[in-house]
């Protein structure tokens, strides 16, 4: 195994969140259990794999690449979840905390479709949350609580996510599709699925439970933004 390897997986466990084993740190960042066996096997996991796994634990790549620029030793070890050395210059930066907007369950998307739909309420701020330093400069993201089973197992009813609408949206991703229709209360009407494809006319999606795959027209879409992961 190349040294490079090794000092990479080192690195990564300094960020690993608290309470978590290195699987269930996968599991909430939506990549395969077997990424730390093929960094051991095969060398460096892709860029993209690392941005999952750090945005999970609430830092981002910008800041493992300046540890390991550092040169700081693993064995001084930071605490698990990020750049929190109490050694001077290594202090996180302050961050404002996070909005978490109210949700309710809002029915089926359209009658017999068993697509789940959720309203969210702009206004109604429920909790000040940390921010996750990945998110430092995203002054529109938010926080929201998962209602309804429809993405289970993927999301547990009840977990608070964090929603970046400035982050780029990828095939695979798990998104918040805003749609125009506003309820009581200034109640906006969204999804919460997973993006599969693009197409001229709109956007598939898809639900876990029941699994369903469907595509809304672009035209009932006002905004999709991203969900980073579950706050920790």
């Amino acid at each position: 195994m190349a040294a490079d390897t090794l000092s990479i997986y080192d690195d990564l466990m300094r960020f690993k969140p608290a309470g978590l084993t290195p699987n269930g740190w996968a599991v909430l960042a939506g990549v395969s259990r077997t990424v730390w066996t093929d960094m051991k096997r095969h060398g460096n996991p892709s860029r993209r794999t690392l941005e999952k796994l750090l945005q999970a634990a609430g830092s981002s790549l910008a800041e493992f690449e300046a540890l390991r620029i550092s040169g700081i030793p693993a064995s001084e070890g930071l605490p698990a979840g990020g750049l929190a050395d109490r050694r001077p210059g290594w202090g996180p930066p302050e961050v404002s905390p996070l909005s978490l907007l109210k949700t309710s369950v809002a029915g089926e998307w359209r009658p017999g479709s068993k697509i789940e739909l959720m309203e969210i309420y702009p206004t109604e701020v429920l909790a000040h949350l940390p921010r996750p330093l990945s998110l430092a400069n995203d002054l529109r993201a938010y926080a929201m609580t998962i209602v309804g089973d429809s993405m289970w197992p993927r999301f547990r009813p009840g977990r608070c996510v964090a929603v970046s609408p400035k982050s780029p949206i990828a095939i695979g991703d798990d998104i918040v599709v805003r749609l125009g229709s506003r309820g009581e209360g200034g109640a906006v009407s969204i999804m919460v699925k997973e993006l599969v494809g693009r197409t001229d006319g709109g956007f598939q999606l898809r639900q876990f439970n029941p699994d369903v795959t469907f595509q809304v027209p672009a035209t009932d879409v006002s905004a999709i933004e991203k969900v980073v992961g579950e706050m920790i």
